[in-house]
């Protein structure tokens, strides 16, 4: 296990606006509980409560990626609206301490579901 630091830095910071996730043109996942991760150089990650989620679309794969800096990551394939997409979310379900914020949390690729929309009301 590797803590953030200034070498690799992760901040974990509650999203004020509403975040809805979309695949095939069914809203699979939103809230206006988000968690926004930013780590390193690494684009932000919008992670969003599991309760917020359509779960009758979500299936858990045996898919796993570990990451030393926040645990060991569990994926979902997604399918709404006719379209499938296998380890499209992901979640981790004992992360380390460091970012302990984000267990309950899912998160999505963006290259497969239709959008990860931020609603700035």
């Amino acid at each position: 296990m590797k803590e953030p630091g200034p070498d690799h830095p992760i901040a974990i910071t509650p999203n004020p606006h509403r975040i809805r996730v979309v695949l095939g043109g069914v809203i699979v996942a939103e809230t206006t509980r988000a968690l926004t991760l930013k780590e390193a150089g690494l684009s932000p990650v919008q992670y969003i409560p599991r309760e917020d989620a359509e779960w009758d679309l979500f299936e858990k794969t045996n898919h796993t990626t570990h990451c030393p800096y926040k645990g060991d990551a569990s994926y979902y394939s997604l399918t709404a609206g006719g379209v499938e997409q296998t380890n499209a979310a992901w979640s981790y379900e004992t992360p380390f301490p460091a970012v302990a914020a984000i267990k309950d949390y899912l998160a999505f690729y963006p290259n497969k579901v239709d959008a990860i929309e931020e609603f700035k009301d």
